[in-house]
């Protein structure tokens, strides 16, 4: 789809705007629309009529406002119901929050909504005569109008919108029939770029359940289907095969122990000993980014959590039971309350660790007596974790197999994660360049079915497609 640019232009007398169609309005926003914040508030009171609220949270994470929404359920006055009461063509947007990001976030209001009223923090833009709502929604979302916000936006520990800032912002404004048209065609094309966006993100979800999957199959079963198996006792193992044994943790290390958790803010410090947290802690490695360091008389005090390259740590609460190995470049350095796990006496501790990141480690760990969920993976829990043990000479040929399907998988999943960046971009830009005026969109309806691509917009499509087929298909013959 080759968009053309209008075929003439002049100077908004707006910096930031640069140039628009020849025939566009440059007004502020008081102009086109109506702006005004809800004073609304969550509290039911006894002498007021009961309404639905349309919160911030409503606003945030919907493109469109609609009856079908869970409003939360409030009260408000006649005069608040009057005035707040949400209409067909209405734009709802934040307009503070704790960062210059967050405000300014826009959904709109395609139908009257009797009984829904806009809650507390957010701003009503309701359009004038010869404006139009969904087209004042477009321009919200535009590259233009988040800078602007950014930018007027004012406060310390959190920032807003004053009634000054959104009235007097300048926007560009068609004629009321382009309005229409532009966002028209914006609905269209953004609805097909939602819509790859969503089967990429299938795919991401789909390879994580194979990765796992993998993880799981492997580290219960090993790597030959044919070897003689036996039942382990176990519920959660079943059949494992007939080599191997069913051990607990402690058993097959010299110690299982707990990083510093009384008051360990007191040894930090900005150059010492390097210590890790749980956010360090992933199933593919440790990962260094937000890396804390201790005091060397907190390491000293602290000996029984110092760690060796080999050793493991487990995160206990969050994300309870993740783990990974300590790499040689952190031999020697400490934690922060992490379970410690020995390097194995006799084993591969990559072995191990890819078990502790199996389903059938996850099912010991997350779940007390009677099935109910614990918040923290603590030392005991550990000690006593059930593992399939396969003889040594197998546990690093499972590692090196289970590493290298993983590798693979993530890497789709970084393919797949990348198209969604690029797609939401494209949005973005779609969105900012048909507001603005930089691509003429009149006349441009939908295209008859059976039309090839003819650009790169479609080509990316294609591409796009391509990727989530290729995707799909490696999960569904890993499947088989």
């Amino acid at each position: 789809m080759s968009i053309a640019k209008y075929p003439a232009y002049r100077y908004s007398s707006v910096p930031w705007l640069g140039s628009v169609p020849q025939h566009w309005e440059v007004l502020r926003l008081k102009y086109a629309c109506e702006v005004f914040p809800s004073n609304v508030d969550k509290h039911a009171r006894d002498d007021e009529p009961a309404v639905r609220l349309c919160n911030y949270t409503d606003v945030y994470y919907n493109e469109r406002i609609t009856a079908d929404m869970p409003f939360m359920e409030a009260t408000a006055s006649d005069d608040q119901i009057a005035r707040f009461t949400l209409r067909g063509g209405d734009t709802i947007i934040t307009k503070d929050s704790e960062t210059a990001d967050d405000i300014a976030i826009a959904a709109y209001v395609p139908d009257d909504l009797p009984g829904v009223v806009c809650g507390y923090h957010l701003s009503m833009v309701r359009p004038r005569r010869s404006t139009n709502g969904a087209f004042v929604k477009r321009l919200f979302d535009s590259f233009y109008a988040k800078a602007r916000f950014a930018v007027a936006a004012n406060g310390l520990t959190r920032v807003g919108l004053g009634q000054y800032a959104l009235d007097n912002v300048e926007f560009p404004f068609p004629p009321p029939d382009e309005q229409q048209a532009i966002a028209a065609f914006l609905d269209r094309e953004t609805a097909k770029i939602d819509a790859l966006v969503e089967e990429q993100k299938r795919l991401i979800e789909l390879l994580k359940e194979k990765r796992q999957a993998v993880i799981s199959q492997a580290v219960t079963k090993g790597l030959d289907p044919n070897v003689p198996m036996k039942d382990s006792g176990v519920e959660w193992f079943g059949q494992i095969p007939a080599n191997w044994k069913v051990v607990k943790l402690k058993h097959i290390t010299s110690q299982v122990t707990v990083g510093i958790v009384v008051e360990p803010s007191k040894y930090y410090v900005d150059e010492g000993v390097p210590a890790l947290r749980s956010l360090n802690v992933r199933q593919e490695g440790v990962n260094a980014e937000g890396m804390i360091n201790i005091s060397v008389h907190g390491h000293a005090l602290h000996q029984k959590s110092l760690l060796r390259a080999g050793d493991l740590v487990a995160v206990r609460s969050g994300q309870p039971g993740t783990t990974a190995v300590i790499p040689t470049e952190l031999d020697g350095c400490n934690c922060i309350d992490l379970i410690v796990i020995r390097r194995p006496v006799s084993g591969s501790e990559l072995f191990l660790c890819w078990f502790m990141n199996s389903d059938s480690a996850r099912i010991q760990y997350t779940q007390g007596s009677g099935g109910a969920i614990q918040q923290h993976f603590n030392v005991e829990a550990a000690s006593n974790l059930v593992i399939a043990w396969p003889p040594a000479n197998e546990q690093d040929h499972i590692a090196s197999r289970i590493s290298a399907a993983v590798e693979e998988c993530d890497s789709l999943v970084r393919q797949a994660s990348e198209g969604v960046k690029l797609l939401q971009e494209r949005r973005s830009s779609l969105i900012s360049a048909a507001v603005t005026g930089k691509i003429d969109v009149r006349g441009l309806g939908h295209r008859p079915h059976g039309d090839e691509p003819s650009s790169r917009h479609d080509e990316s499509h294609d591409l796009q497609c391509d990727r989530s087929n290729a995707g799909a298909q490696h999960v569904a013959h890993h499947r088989q």
